[in-house]
């Protein structure tokens, strides 16, 4: 039996990257598919981001940075393994759609609503996203209120091609933007 390269797979994985019953299915094939197709699945999951068990998985990834900004809600991080795949080094768009899953996560943990906990969360993932991100080129930050850490891993981030910013919505100091 002659194996395929490696750069055919992914060929024809990209043809079904928006079939997700289909490659959910090949996951289970062995190893080699799964690491091929698992980048394919996770850089658009920006459909997803209203999904609270998401979100729920992207706070494993924070890091005590990032962590620190929702010490003062005391806000209950899962307590599950961390995930076998850092699939939010492929994700490569975060749009408004995240906030909504926060808001969501909110609701759904019955925590007291109000904008500085949904911007503590929000700043936390941006920041999660922008230190993780190897493909990020697309970041909205409509609906955030900019904090040094989000501008110190944006200037890190080197693969960011378009930001979207509501300059009504952010607080730019200075200092930071310097």
């Amino acid at each position: 039996m002659i194996a395929l390269p490696i750069e055919c797979y992914r060929a024809i994985f990209n043809n079904l990257r928006y079939n997700y019953k289909e490659l959910f299915s090949c996951i289970l094939v062995n190893r080699q598919w799964c690491r091929i197709i698992i980048p394919i699945l996770w850089s658009d999951s920006k459909k997803h981001f209203k999904n609270v068990k998401l979100i729920e998985m992207f706070l494993l990834t924070l890091n005590a940075k990032e962590q620190a900004l929702l010490i003062p809600f005391k806000i209950t991080l899962p307590n599950q393994r961390k995930p076998l795949f850092e699939y939010t080094s492929y994700i490569t768009s975060v749009n408004n759609d995240l906030y909504h899953g926060v808001s969501n996560l909110i609701q759904d943990r019955k925590y007291e609503t109000g904008d500085e906990l949904r911007n503590a969360i929000n700043c936390s993932l941006i920041s999660m996203f922008l230190r993780t991100s190897k493909n990020l080129e697309y970041l909205s930050l409509n609906e955030v209120i900019c904090n040094q850490l989000i501008y110190e891993n944006l200037y890190e981030n080197t693969t960011i091609t378009s930001i979207d910013l509501d300059t009504l919505n952010n607080i730019f100091r200075s200092k930071a933007i310097d």
